[in-house]
């Protein structure tokens, strides 16, 4: 079977999740093919093929469409019937060209599956699978369902029509797309995120044992509740337990967020980190004593699993995903969102019942390397296909 993955870049090697996809159906004999926008990485696993340019320069771009209008000569056929579904989309002739160029790349491509791998990339290519006669897959993630439709609503209409199966990666997600108006019909597989256990050993002589460490690996963004965090560490600061708390990542909010920081006291306690890279980030987590995630959405949050797995106390909202991430009260804690007096509350829990709370990180450590490992995670997606 010939599989061809449509992604904005190729995966680094720390992005287990597409890696072990890629790797567990080519050893499994699947030839599989990955379609980018832009080819920025050293990827060698398999063969990558990049979409066509948009330039600023009209010169360099007419140059550029004319050459891959010859290169898209001996594959005429697709692309008069892409043109044809397009024009039955009711695309304006100039969106039609466009898309034309746009997927020139997958316009040549022989595949048996086309597998979107975030449903905002398949935005503009709806009609590409059936004009090179191949199934169309699409995965949904939490930006693609809790994010982007609120600025373009129905933006997945004509997705949903065109769709053969849906991936999506928590029971949340399905219902989400359902929601946005995915067919009830259409079939649909959940596939979890997974982690590479081996990486995500626990060294609990790192623990801090003087001061509570805390730590939060997020994208700086609304949606990820860290403003309600902060609120709820200056009212846990006066429980007078020391503590240091850092955040992970970089984005949009960080002026906020530092304002924030400086607004409720808590300079000497919060550290934006920014941008960190794997190695770094499980040294933190091996020092980290309860781990929060406390967003207002989550499509299911692969860092809280390797929060759990690195023996952390992983104190979650009930968001999105979060709550099949977390059991509460057996692995984990999931509380409500929206509530910094309630996210405070739980951490002085936390603390005051340490030894007692021994059991539920053995359990969670526990659960994860049973239900969310990286083996389990290729033979579903083995299945996805069949």
């Amino acid at each position: 079977m010939k599989i061809g993955l449509v992604l904005s870049q190729p995966p680094s090697y720390s992005e287990t999740f597409f890696n072990s996809k890629v790797l567990g159906l080519q050893k499994a004999g699947h030839t599989v093919k990955l379609f980018v926008q832009t080819s920025t990485r050293d990827f060698k696993v398999n063969e990558v093929k990049t979409a066509p340019k948009v330039y600023k320069n009209p010169l360099i771009q007419i140059g550029s469409m004319i050459r891959h209008a010859i290169a898209l000569i001996p594959h005429i056929r697709k692309v008069n019937h892409f043109l044809s579904l397009e024009k039955a989309t009711v695309r304006s002739f100039k969106q039609r060209l466009k898309n034309v160029y746009t997927n020139a790349h997958l316009l040549k491509a022989d595949v048996d599956w086309l597998h979107f791998g975030f449903a905002t990339i398949a935005l503009q290519s709806e009609n590409v699978a059936q004009a090179i006669g191949a199934k169309m897959a699409v995965s949904c993630r939490g930006y693609d369902m809790d994010v982007y439709p609120l600025k373009h609503p129905k933006c997945y209409n004509l997705l949903w029509k065109r769709v053969d199966k849906v991936h999506v990666i928590s029971n949340y997600m399905e219902t989400k797309a359902l929601s946005l108006g995915m067919q009830k019909e259409t079939p649909v597989q959940c596939i979890t995120p997974a982690i590479e256990g081996s990486k995500f050993q626990p060294d609990n002589n790192s623990k801090q044992k003087n001061k509570l460490q805390i730590t939060t690996i997020a994208r700086l963004h609304w949606i990820k509740g860290l403003t309600q965090t902060l609120e709820a560490l200056a009212r846990f600061k006066k429980s007078d337990i020391p503590f240091h708390y850092t955040i992970i990542g970089t984005g949009p909010q960080y002026e906020e967020l530092a304002f924030a920081v400086h607004q409720l006291n808590l300079k000497n306690q919060v550290t934006l980190l920014g941008q960190a890279k794997q190695k770094e980030i499980i040294d933190i987590l091996n020092q980290t004593d309860i781990y929060i995630q406390y967003s207002q959405s989550e499509g299911f949050c692969n860092a809280v699993l390797e929060a759990q797995a690195m023996d952390c106390t992983v104190v979650v909202s009930n968001g999105g995903a979060l709550p099949e991430n977390v059991i509460d009260g057996e692995t984990g804690w999931v509380i409500t969102k929206n509530k910094p007096e309630l996210l405070a509350k739980t951490l002085k829990s936390c603390v005051e019942h340490w030894e007692d709370h021994e059991e539920i990180r053995r359990k969670a450590k526990e659960r994860v390397k049973q239900h969310f490992n990286l083996q389990q995670q290729s033979k579903q997606f083995l299945e996805f296909y069949e």
